[in-house]
């Protein structure tokens, strides 16, 4: 989403200069790549550009591709081949070693690039976008670089009025949001052949810190690095103003409101007193938040959980499973950045349904494929 949102603002503070541009996008990628699908970058005629599809090394191509797709003005595939040892080919010996399309697609009055992506910042929950990758044949109102917005409250496709294609796109829609991750596929029609990536977007992370001490500080550097919603409930006003600038909600220790804790969110406890982490954690049980964490030893969360059997509310496996206490990885950390550091690692890896080993130690794969 970060990458989204640095995309579009440079488009709009270029927009002025009447300058053409094109976005070179990840649509495909077979075995290991820097990238993913879904990664892009934002190139304008003068060689300036935003994002990126790989760890550099094919940045500078894809970057005169695109300015030959501007000029020609019409969309194209390129496919950068890292796996075979050949000198000539760009990208090899850096790191990479797959196979990785990219869609490069000029930008005009007659595209929906833009539209479409402002559409994935402009509210907090999943978006879907399919695009065409690849075309043999011809159907109606459709071509190689044709978008298509798949509005998940709504439960609409816009921008396509081709019914056999449309039915299609709802139909793996569907297994996209059960799978929660995005994926390609292939239609097929009375001799048309037609491969889209129909792209997950799902929302960003929420991050809702219970606690108003010196060590919220880090937390909230890193989460703006990242690019998460922020939350911050306690008593604010020990916190500095310009630290809580950026914050999208502030809630007052004893106040009323409370942020929405969804499935997209975590939760810190980190108030310092005892009867305080009490108090938040029975609210916060009451969500759907599939990461809670507790600051501060084992012995003291097993008070936490004593007193609140005491109150009557019994821990569930469920609820057992969500809690982190104590919360991060095991990095040997010991200054309040480490420790903001050891969480956030051990929400990724909570979010992403890993454990959080060393990469050298995985068997198989770094990324998971399709």
């Amino acid at each position: 989403m970060k990458e989204i949102k640095s995309i579009l603002n440079l488009y709009k503070a270029q927009k002025e200069n009447l300058e053409k541009a094109a976005i070179a996008q990840v649509v495909r990628v077979e075995e290991s790549s820097y990238r993913r699908e879904g990664a892009r970058m934002l190139v304008f005629e003068s060689g300036i550009f935003e994002g990126g599809i790989s760890g550099g090394c094919l940045e500078g191509d894809a970057l005169q591709r695109s300015q030959i797709a501007i000029l020609k003005q019409e969309p194209s595939i390129v496919t950068y081949d890292t796996s075979k040892d050949d000198e000539n080919q760009i990208g090899v010996g850096l790191g990479c070693n797959g196979i990785i399309d990219v869609l490069i697609s000029p930008i005009s009055e007659h595209t929906n690039v833009i539209s479409i992506l402002e559409k994935c910042i402009a509210k907090r929950k999943a978006h879907i976008i399919a695009t065409v990758t690849a075309i043999d044949g011809t159907a109606n109102g459709i071509r190689l670089g044709t978008m298509c917005y798949y509005d998940t409250e709504l439960e609409k496709l816009e921008n396509c009025e081709h019914q056999g294609f449309q039915d299609f796109i709802k139909s793996k829609v569907l297994v996209i949001l059960e799978r929660k991750r995005s994926a390609i596929y292939t239609y097929q029609e009375q001799g048309v052949t037609i491969q889209v990536l129909i792209e997950l977007i799902p929302p960003q992370f929420h991050l809702a810190i219970y606690g108003d001490n010196y060590d919220v500080y880090p937390m909230l550097a890193l989460a703006q690095v990242l690019d998460w919603e922020v939350s911050v409930i306690g008593n604010l006003q020990k916190l500095k103003k310009e630290k809580l600038r950026l914050v999208k909600g502030l809630y007052l220790k004893d106040g009323d409101k409370r942020p929405l804790l969804d499935e997209r969110t975590a939760v810190v406890l980190m108030a310092h007193d005892f009867k305080t982490d009490v108090f938040h954690l029975k609210q916060v049980l009451q969500s759907k938040a599939p990461y809670i964490a507790s600051l501060g030893p084992r012995k003291r969360y097993l008070k936490i959980v004593d007193a609140l059997k005491k109150e009557g509310i019994q821990l569930n496996a469920e609820d057992e499973n969500r809690i982190f206490a104590p919360c991060g990885l095991e990095i040997g950390a010991n200054t309040p950045e480490e420790i903001a550091t050891s969480i956030f690692s051990e929400i990724l890896s909570v979010f992403s349904g890993n454990t959080g080993g060393m990469l050298r130690k995985k068997e198989g794969p770094i990324h998971r494929r399709n």
